[in-house]
């Protein structure tokens, strides 16, 4: 496909795409060819790259946290079990993306625990910094743990998880 072609297909600027295809280019997920029928194309077949691989290829690590990966991590006191929940939230990212592939993205063959995750109505809901309350309920959100320290709540602001 056309760099132009997909750049508009996707709404795409086509710097900004430009980027995005030789980061996928130097891992082998796209390759490129040049002259008049030239373009990009896939490296290998769809359905054995998946939407991690893509994100791996153009952003880095699935997860991090203040610029390090989560085993990296050390918190002290109240704190020191932060780094089990950053651990938890790779894995979760890595559960997802990792099992849905650009062939099953493409398709519309999601897996089954996206379904899962996306027929609740509250992952729909973005709670942004609102603590407390949801804003399209009015009800708290829901707490599996409400144990966590001041500490705690303080060292997690300060961290931030990238998902890439």
């Amino acid at each position: 496909m056309k760099r132009d072609a997909l750049s508009d297909a996707q709404s795409i600027p086509v710097e900004f795409l430009e980027n995005i295809l030789l980061e996928l280019k130097h891992v082998g997920i796209v390759m490129s060819q040049r002259g008049a029928s030239g373009g990009f194309r896939l490296g290998r077949p769809a359905n054995e790259i998946s939407v991690a691989d893509v994100i791996r290829a153009v952003d880095g690590p699935m997860a991090n946290v203040r610029g390090e990966r989560p085993e990296a991590m050390e918190y002290p006191g109240p704190a020191e079990h932060l780094q089990q929940i950053w651990i938890a939230v790779r894995a979760s990212l890595r559960e997802i993306l990792e099992e849905t592939s650009l062939e099953d993205l493409v398709e519309g063959r999601m897996p089954k625990r996206v379904i899962e995750l996306t027929r609740d109505p509250e992952a729909w809901v973005s709670l942004g910094r609102v603590r407390g309350t949801s804003a399209a309920s009015g009800t708290s959100p829901k707490r599996k743990r409400a144990s966590a320290g001041k500490g705690s709540r303080r060292a997690a602001r300060g961290s931030s998880v990238r998902s890439t």
